[in-house]
């Protein structure tokens, strides 16, 4: 990542507000500078920088630090952002498929976290690895699972959950032929749902 003067960025007249916002929800987010410049590709010396104001942010670094930090390019400019109703209806919860499973939004788009409800049908992307970024919380709501977590296997039944780091290499599957429904929550902001760790960077051809 280049951290030339002339990369491109939000104007001069920008910076003065983007570096105090930087180091404002770098902290809210309760991260080191060292943990949030690894996380987000760039150097402590150089996310110092950022936000004191001596260098630049280019956009791919703004979309970097958006992620890290939980929120989007507009509030690291410090635009504000438009209100955001903290309830989400039933009515308002309509299927999307991909990939074989039927997904539900099940909280506010925009947000940190995204919360969904799955339905996996039996013998469908079970054999699919996932490996990204991010964490993922998950909570049975009708039906068994079998969850891999690198070279473990666990069976989980109605009620039972399971919070891992993404980067493990994971898959998931329904155990019976009724298939399986979960509550899923993960940190992968603003993600389509066909690059959820239901649907996203994934590692074929190894044995379920």
């Amino acid at each position: 990542m280049s951290t030339s003067s002339s990369e491109t960025g939000p104007p001069d007249g920008a910076v003065a507000a983007v570096a105090p916002q930087l180091r404002e929800l770098r902290r809210r987010a309760a991260l080191t500078l060292e943990a949030a410049a690894r996380a987000a590709g760039l150097s402590p010396a150089h996310l110092s920088r950022l936000e004191t104001g001596q260098r630049q942010p280019s956009l791919p670094m703004l979309l970097a630090l958006a992620r890290v930090y939980g929120t989007t390019v507009a509030e690291l400019l410090g635009e504000a952002l438009a209100d955001r109703d903290a309830v989400v209806r039933a009515a308002e919860m309509e299927p999307t498929a991909a990939g074989g499973w039927t997904y539900r939004r099940a909280g506010a788009p925009g947000r940190g976290m995204q919360a969904l409800r799955v339905e996996v049908p039996y013998g469908s992307q079970g054999d699919i690895v996932r490996v990204h970024p991010g964490e993922e919380w998950l909570h049975v709501l009708r039906g068994r699972l079998r969850l891999r977590l690198g070279d473990t296997e666990h069976r989980l039944g109605v009620g039972d959950g399971a919070h891992f780091d993404s980067l493990t290499p994971h898959r998931i599957a329904a155990l019976d032929p009724e298939g399986v429904e979960l509550l899923f929550v993960h940190t992968l902001l603003q993600s389509p749902t066909a690059a959820l760790c239901l649907g996203g960077p994934t590692i074929t051809g190894e044995t379920p």
